[in-house]
């Protein structure tokens, strides 16, 4: 920060010039080409969907190619380029930017923008995710269920260009952070390595342990409500919270959509109880979530299964099972329907599943349940230096505007 301070005393005292985007930089919209064109190898690309799901604020290598002759005469970026995903349902995402820091040009398909500039590249990046530009871009998105940015208003959102080193300094702390969060999540991944192959030695590899059909485990089982017994118009602000698929966060309960006290009394038969099991049954099938007290009184939505368990095991031992390779295996393969899969009460409840005394079922939930804490440790530290990270982001990113 010291450093930053004397450079900004020293070459920008009177404070940085702020420049329209398209004073700054040109936007080249990318090519038409679909993931089916994918082939093995040739030439490299970026589709604008992985700018979404695959990579960060930077990248210098690609997943994808195409065939040399289909990409011949398409639009690349070339190194220092920054490539912007410019469609989106989601408006926090529209106008997400990459800095491409490979060492060759590389095809970038439509809906994303090539953005070809002179300043750093990772500076760009940068202010592209910061609250500033976050802000900027609002008044310009435009689409109703699918959020579009166009390269001219891009155009005119504004950009502090302060001196060439001033920028490498910014970057130089900012990525001091990145480093860090990157460190953070290569541990996060590496004990949930740790801790799914231990579930699966504790849980599934000793031979001895009985197995028993689920639904023999179980006091009671049943499918939450139709889909046309929850309509739009029970959905408030304020109201008692009904438990989907999505609201389901590793094995915790998290409050999504409520329902009006109207909708709770009509609903009241799918209430839930402490030590419940709520199921997915559709999309992530599997996915199981534990009714601790605070989520007791939650009503059951549609998607799920709500499951109450007698005294054969523990409620949290079944958090642990249903993540083994095991029971997803069996639950993918057991699924019926089309492109959607679905669980039904009978495959679930037919699912053979392994049940140790319960003396050796405490012993799994605690050795487990230390490694699933030191996990959500880890995350939660960070989460907080990645918040960290946003405020200095935004805070070195606004700088004060040079006046005349």
């Amino acid at each position: 920060m010291s450093r930053l301070k004397e450079l900004m005393e020293r070459l920008c005292p009177d404070g940085v010039e702020y420049k329209k985007l398209g004073e700054v930089g040109r936007f080249l919209r990318g090519s038409s080409f679909q993931k089916k064109h994918f082939v093995d190898f040739g030439t490299p690309c970026i589709h604008y969907g992985q700018v979404h799901t695959r990579f960060g604020l930077s990248t210098d290598c690609v997943v994808s190619y195409l065939e040399e002759g289909f990409s011949s005469r398409m639009k690349r970026a070339q190194p220092g380029d920054l490539i912007i995903a410019t469609t989106s349902e989601d408006d926090d995402a529209v106008g997400k930017a990459t800095a491409w820091l490979g060492d060759h040009e590389v095809v970038v398909s439509n809906d994303a923008f090539i953005y070809r500039h002179d300043l750093d590249p990772m500076y760009m990046s940068y202010f592209f995710a910061c609250e500033q530009f976050q802000v900027a871009k609002m008044p310009f998105i435009t689409g109703s269920k699918v959020r579009r940015l166009s390269g001219e208003d891009m155009a005119k959102i504004r950009i502090p260009v302060p001196p060439i080193e001033v920028q490498r300094e910014v970057v130089r702390v900012l990525d001091s952070f990145q480093e860090l969060d990157d460190a953070l999540t290569a541990e996060i991944e590496a004990r949930e390595r740790q801790y799914s192959e231990m579930r699966n030695k504790l849980i599934l590899d000793n031979t001895m342990v009985p197995y028993r059909p689920f639904g023999e485990c179980c006091e009671s089982m049943n499918t939450g409500p139709f889909g046309s017994m929850v309509h739009k118009s029970d959905y408030v602000d304020d109201g008692c919270p009904i438990v989907n698929p999505a609201d389901i966060t590793g094995t915790r309960i998290t409050i999504g959509k409520r329902v009006s006290a109207e909708a709770e009394v009509r609903l009241d038969r799918y209430r839930l109880r402490e030590n419940d099991i709520v199921i997915g049954r559709r999309g992530e099938m599997g996915r199981i979530g534990l009714v601790t007290a605070k989520s007791a009184g939650y009503l059951c939505g549609t998607g799920c299964f709500f499951v109450r368990m007698n005294d054969v095991a523990l409620p949290s031992y079944w958090s642990h099972f249903f993540g083994t390779s095991y029971a997803k295996q069996y639950l993918d393969a057991h699924a019926v329907g089309g492109t959607m899969k679905n669980l039904n009460l009978s495959i679930l409840g037919g699912m053979p599943v392994p049940i140790p005394e319960l003396q050796q079922q405490e012993f799994i939930v605690e050795k487990l349940g230390n490694a699933v804490s030191l996990i959500e440790a880890i995350r939660s530290e960070r989460d907080a230096r990645r918040r960290q990270f946003a405020y200095y982001r935004d805070k070195l990113l606004s700088f004060p505007e040079r006046v005349g």
